[in-house]
């Protein structure tokens, strides 16, 4: 906490020196633990510059989703209000489940540089590699229906769509349900688990998984063919912080519509953006694959998908071949 606080007051002055007789009054310690934090600062990741007599002042601050600086300028109420990160840790969906179950609330952020164990759909992993992307998870308590829950997967897809092609200038495209591409490879992934019972849904924890910054050696050999990055796709590498700040103050507004609006408005962006639409798929279900053209989504989120006979068939869990 002292570290965060030390980061503060640097950061409110402006690129001034701050004495350390100053900070030192301000965090109630000693000047030689001031020096101690500087220490600590400078060792993750932070430009600090000292002046005998002047004190210290903040140089340049790391591109990493610390607390500080991702609330830093965040435009939101809830989401990233309180934020919890780690260098390093499996899944930050397992910890967010934890401390959602712990009485986390609403808006609570789960942010690490690395996951050692991350997940996506149908239970497959999750490459996360350091430096390089937003692997975040983000707790919501919607007073909805249970049924309608995965219409907040849809919700999130769009949400992020639109705010990445804004602070990019890409197109990003959706591939059902949720799949967002650039560059005509997948950039990011949407996770949505919950805890409910048969009428109350507890809470809702909505992972994301955006890869930013990757060149193409990042990726495994066998994801190279389809995975991909913002960089990549734009030729220039993004501010992960601002990203990530972006992304939460989008979701907090569109998450805010969808729970006075319901799903309708949504739907109609989210069918906007798919890639599929109008398409032959191969939609590859625990029951079988099925063929046929991409004509839309219903007011659930189900993939709507008309088969030779000219039938439609609503698909509600699939991969998508297109």
């Amino acid at each position: 906490m002292i570290n965060e606080e030390l980061i503060r007051h640097l950061k409110a002055a402006r690129g001034q020196f701050v004495s350390g007789e100053e900070l030192s009054r301000l965090l109630g310690v000693s000047r030689t633990a001031i020096w101690k934090h500087i220490e600590e600062l400078r060792q993750a990741g932070y430009r600090v510059e000292a002046v005998r007599r002047a004190g210290y002042r903040l140089v340049a601050a790391p591109d990493r989703l610390y607390p500080v600086e991702l609330q830093d300028g965040l435009a939101t109420k809830r989401f990233g209000r309180e934020a919890v990160y780690f260098d390093a840790i499996a899944s930050t969906q397992n910890e967010a489940h934890r401390r959602a179950e712990a009485g986390a609330p609403e808006g609570l952020v789960v942010i690490a540089d690395v996951q050692t164990g991350g997940r996506g759909r149908l239970g497959r992993s999750w490459h996360s590699p350091p430096e390089t992307g937003i692997w975040m998870s983000l707790v919501l308590r919607p007073d909805v229906p249970l049924p309608r829950v995965p219409q907040l997967t849809l919700v999130a897809a769009v949400s992020l769509a639109d705010t990445l092609a804004a602070c990019t200038g890409l197109s990003v495209g959706i591939k059902w349900p949720n799949d967002l591409l650039a560059g005509g490879r997948k950039v990011c992934g949407i996770l949505t688990e919950l805890a409910a019972e048969a009428d109350r849904v507890h809470y809702v924890i909505l992972g994301i998984g955006l890869n930013v910054n990757q060149t193409e050696e990042d990726f495994p050999p066998e994801l190279r063919a389809r995975a991909g990055s913002l960089a990549m796709a734009a030729g220039r590498s993004f501010s992960r912080v601002a990203l990530a700040q972006r992304m939460l103050e989008g979701l907090e507004a569109d998450y805010d519509d969808y729970l006075q609006k319901g799903f309708a408005p949504f739907k109609r962006r989210w069918e906007a953006r798919a890639v599929s639409l109008g398409q032959r798929v191969v939609a590859r279900t625990p029951g079988g694959d099925f063929v046929g053209i991409a004509r839309g989504i219903d007011d659930d989120g189900a993939l709507l998908l008309e088969q030779a006979n000219g039938a439609l068939r609503k698909i509600y869990s699939a991969d998508l071949d297109l």
